[in-house]
């Protein structure tokens, strides 16, 4: 019977709190503990006495081997009872008690019978049991039902399989192991503690193996945990996998040299190179990473040379005390049999100061000789073999920042039809810098200034049809060119005097200035007509344009191959044609967005919210501002994870003028579909910032 429980209170002495358990004696429980072998049992009482068993034995009371055996035995028989709470108590007081082997052999196959039961609070509780009791003998019996209940549907279930799994990793690591293709496929789960458990049993059976722990935080950094506690975990490891590799380069660790010494793989020993260049000056001790540095001078082959060469100039920029020793190991360069290697050295040596004196090295020669590119490589390389040596030097602000590169004829399904220049170059060419030489050798356009983008191809005719034409959107400061690339496709007809005429009535901002037609365009030769319009300089002009091809038919005789002398006029209906905000866009990407916006600063910052109405998704609306845009996505951003309520964008690129711009992007979706996102746009220019917003405002 219950007892009272006085508690002394300043303000109520004469209240009086019960407790339960005040009073309770091991023999008056053990006494009533005959209910279980009642033959008709009161679940209520039976839970009672369950309880009190529990606080028993909770509060460290002992029970001998005995009274322990006699209770489990009649705990036991009330498995025939299905009342569920009571149940649950059994399961408490089986786990409690610790059962030894012979005991276990009683009431396995009790659970075992509950592990496949259609309940999902048996099965649950069956296996914690059964985990929780099993010797490793038993373990092996069970181990199929609980891979099984790793993948279950139910998220009780899968969560109680996987926590017994980390406890059994303590005991029995070889068994649990061999779990390890079920517990990667409950990390992709959508339940939230079931991910968090596979997470953490996943890294526990991989924890010893430093590659499979990189590999896995690789892996799930890229956006598919969506439980907040697995991303907890997650954040724990890979500031783990950091530490390690911090330690690793601090302490030089032996077989990371080792590698290096070993490694036969060109790509490969670069890129070790590269990162003990970045990483190796930052380290308490950098001067002894030079000697494992400079042999690859003596042994290696050509590319890894100009790679250790450049790995050493990195050390004597960033290490001033190691100038010395640097400047002489480069003074030996000199003497290499690749010309590549000998000019590095000599690069390095004028650079940085090839007399030895132990001075500072200039921010901007650092930033001149290691920084990033902010234009593609394969355009500096086209612009530099074009170059033709002058008395004016090579300025790199005139190569172009286009990303996108490809030949500017394209095949055209099974017919074969070029699209784009007659006799396009056999070797790979940047598309800007092609497109750049085929306009300046036009007369015409020679005031219009430097080329700042070419688009991409835009088809103005269906599939198929008689005649093919697509058109090419050429940008300048102060004008547009179209490029209309055209195919006839009728092998009896020869076109003369062909042009396109454009209706520029809905874009007021335009006005044409110069239409270049095509004398005479042959069986499936390719022509170029060009069209150019003047529109105010640096200005974000948009506007449809309606294009109309007109030519003289002249029919071929198709034994002679001859055009008859007289032909008939003729014209052909062509798609409209858009100029776009995103045709003022360079898309140039940023190898690291965080720092390149905390350089930009925040002078020429706009920010402002915007909804975007109802959508079917998240991703729709993030890949319809980034089309609108027209930057480039950093840091693969544009992939928005599945069922995610919010995301982030990142953007880069070049507005028309040179203007680098920035652009962060928070977009967010509610239960009615509806979707809000939050602008953040840094420049070098306010204007350019302002221009932005009005893009997205007016689109």
């Amino acid at each position: 019977m219950a007892q009272p429980l006085v508690k002394k209170d300043d303000d109520r002495d004469d209240e009086a709190d019960y407790s339960p358990f005040l009073g309770i004696e091991k023999g008056a429980v053990l006494q009533e503990a005959r209910v279980f072998n009642d033959p008709q049992l009161d679940p209520r009482r039976c839970s009672q006495v369950i309880t009190k068993l529990l606080y028993l034995l909770n509060q460290g009371e002992t029970f001998t081997k005995i009274e322990a055996t006699e209770v489990f035995f009649a705990v036991t028989k009330l498995f025939q009872s299905r009342d569920i709470g009571l149940r649950r108590m059994v399961y408490l007081m089986i786990k409690e008690l610790s059962p030894s082997a012979d005991e276990v052999i009683i009431v396995t196959s009790s659970l075992m019978k509950d592990m496949t039961s259609k309940t999902d609070m048996y099965r649950a509780n069956a296996i914690r049991v059964l985990c929780r009791i099993t010797e490793g003998t038993l373990l092996t019996q069970i181990e199929r039902y609980l891979k099984q209940a790793i993948v279950d549907k139910n998220p009780v279930v899968a969560s109680a399989a996987l926590v017994s799994g980390i406890h059994l990793l303590q005991t029995n690591p070889e068994i649990v192991k061999r779990w390890s293709n079920e517990v990667q496929e409950a990390v992709q789960s959508r339940a939230a503690l079931v991910q968090f458990h596979a997470l953490a049993l996943l890294h526990q059976i991989r924890q010893n193996d430093r590659l499979a722990v990189s590999k896995l935080v690789t892996s799930l950094t890229k956006g598919t945990v969506r439980s907040p506690l697995a991303q907890s975990l997650l954040i724990r490891y890979t500031s783990q996998v950091i530490r390690e590799s911090a330690t690793n380069i601090q302490t030089g660790d032996r077989p990371f040299y080792d590698f290096l010494e070993d490694c036969e793989f060109t790509y490969l020993s670069t890129q070790i190179l590269h990162f003990l260049g970045i990483e190796g000056p930052k380290t308490s001790d950098p001067s002894k990473y030079i000697r494992y540095i400079y042999n690859r001078v003596h042994l290696e082959n050509a590319t890894v040379r100009a790679s250790a060469v450049s790995t050493l100039a990195k050390f004597g920029a960033m290490v001033d005390s190691l100038k010395p020793r640097i400047f002489v190991l480069l003074r030996r360069c000199l003497f290499d049999s690749d010309d590549e290697v000998r000019d590095r050295a000599t690069l390095y040596l004028n650079t940085l100061g090839g007399d030895g004196s132990v001075v500072e090295t200039d921010k901007d020669v650092k930033e001149f000789l290691f920084g990033s590119l902010d234009l593609p490589l394969v355009n500096l390389e086209t612009s530099l073999k074009n170059y033709e040596p002058s008395e004016e030097p090579f300025d790199i602000s005139s190569v172009p920042r286009e990303v996108k590169t490809q030949p500017l004829a394209e095949k055209k399904g099974p017919s074969k039809k070029p699209t784009g220049l007659a006799a396009p170059p056999t070797a790979p060419v940047s598309t800007v810098d092609a497109y750049e030489k085929l306009l300046s050798s036009i007369p015409e356009f020679a005031d219009f200034g430097k080329l700042f983008k070419s688009s991409a191809p835009v088809e103005l005719t269906e599939a198929e049809t008689e005649y093919s034409v697509n058109v090419v959107k050429h940008i300048f400061d102060g004008h547009v060119v179209f490029q209309y690339n055209c195919t006839n496709t009728i092998p009896e007809q020869l076109l003369e005097h062909v042009t396109v005429v454009v209706d520029a009535s809905e874009a007021e901002e335009f006005s044409q200035v110069i239409s270049k037609p095509l004398k005479s365009l042959p069986y499936d030769t390719p022509g170029q007509i060009f069209v150019a319009f003047e529109k105010p300089e640096g200005v974000l002009s948009v506007g449809k344009f309606s294009n109309m091809l007109r030519f003289t038919v002249k029919e071929v005789d198709p034994t002679t191959g001859e055009a008859e002398d007289d032909g008939v006029e003729d014209e052909y209906q062509l798609e409209d044609l858009e100029v776009v905000a995103a045709d003022y866009m360079l898309k140039v990407g940023v190898s690291n967005f965080r720092n390149a916006w905390e350089s930009m600063g925040a002078d020429c910052e706009r920010v402002d919210e915007y909804g975007l109405g109802p959508r079917e998704s998240l991703a729709e609306a993030v890949s319809a501002v980034v089309n609108l845009l027209g930057l480039q996505p950093c840091e693969g951003t544009e992939v928005v994870p599945s069922n995610s309520r919010s995301h982030t964008c990142l953007l880069s690129g070049v507005y028309i003028g040179n203007v680098k711009v920035l652009v962060r992007i928070s977009f967010g979706i509610d239960g009615p579909k509806e979707v809000a996102m939050k602008l953040a746009v840094r420049s070098e220019d306010e204007t350019v910032s302002d221009a932005i917003h009005e893009i997205v405002a007016s689109g």
